[in-house]
């Protein structure tokens, strides 16, 4: 529910620029006539995270919408952190290895799958905190890591390309190596969507040096992310244009774009 997805989502956007969240704040707006059940529901969901992360909510507002002027409910949240050391996007470097810490796809798909009235236990979000994950990463690796991401809006095709835009770089990834469930890649190929356009609300991308990058994949999976792979390596850019080239199942390379439009209705 919008709830979970909110805290989960702003403690994760804390931890891709390296900061340990240390509090939240909240505004609620929902329209008029939204039960009060469903209400409490989505506030309880969003303060069970906050408590589970031991992650204060400091303070919030709520306002309430005339009908018709607001589709049911809206949370905004803002996370709160401390950084020893930033975590910007525009610090890649040719050689850095490219690392995604579980399958993909898998919130957008159970958002799809719901659109399409598809009805499987094989389709539910992803969404979760990764504190537990991200925090001994920040410890021990922070000097290592030059880029984070949770691959959200536009999922793994768009995190890549404004990384190889922030950086003037290329990018080369394996596609072979980009975990994702196969119930994921039927209802993508069924419904003429790429996998690697789906959002994804419990995975981190992180790009690290060549060095460090056997280590903290190592960490990782010790965290218990078993499917965390090193899926490509980043190049100094011999073009005008900055890319991410993907090295497909059948060992051809196509250019992987962004995404173009809204591929699932925008929850987040």
């Amino acid at each position: 529910d919008l709830g979970k997805l909110a805290a989960a989502g702003t403690i994760n956007d804390t931890l891709m620029v390296g900061g340990k969240p240390v509090a939240a704040l909240d505004a609620i707006v929902v329209q008029e006539g939204v039960e009060t059940v469903v209400l409490k529901q989505v506030v309880d969901s969003m303060i069970n995270v906050f408590k589970e992360e031991g992650i204060p909510l400091i303070g919030g507002d709520f306002k309430v919408m005339p009908n018709k002027h607001l589709d049911g409910m809206v949370i905004t949240t803002v996370g709160l952190g401390f950084a020893e050391k930033l975590i910007v996007d525009n610090m890649i470097r040719p050689g850095d290895k490219i690392i995604v810490t579980g399958p993909i796809g898998e919130h957008g798909a159970a958002i799809l799958a719901a659109q399409q009235n598809i009805t499987s236990h094989e389709f539910r979000s992803d969404v979760a905190p990764l504190t537990k994950l991200m925090i001994p990463i920040i410890n021990e690796f922070i000097d290592k890591i030059h880029a984070a991401r949770d691959p959200t809006r536009g999922g793994v095709a768009m995190c890549l390309n404004e990384w190889v835009k922030n950086s003037a770089t290329t990018i080369v990834c394996n596609e072979a190596d980009i975990p994702v469930r196969e119930p994921v890649i039927n209802l993508c190929e069924m419904m003429g969507i790429d996998h690697l356009n789906l959002a994804s609300e419990g995975v981190a991308m992180l790009a690290v040096t060549p060095d460090a990058a056997n280590q903290v994949l190592d960490l990782i999976q010790k965290q218990g992310y078993k499917e965390a792979s090193i899926i490509g390596e980043a190049s100094k850019s011999t073009s005008t244009t900055d890319l991410v080239v993907l090295k497909t199942q059948i060992g051809g390379y196509r250019i992987l774009e962004p995404p173009s439009g809204e591929l699932v209705p925008r929850i987040c």
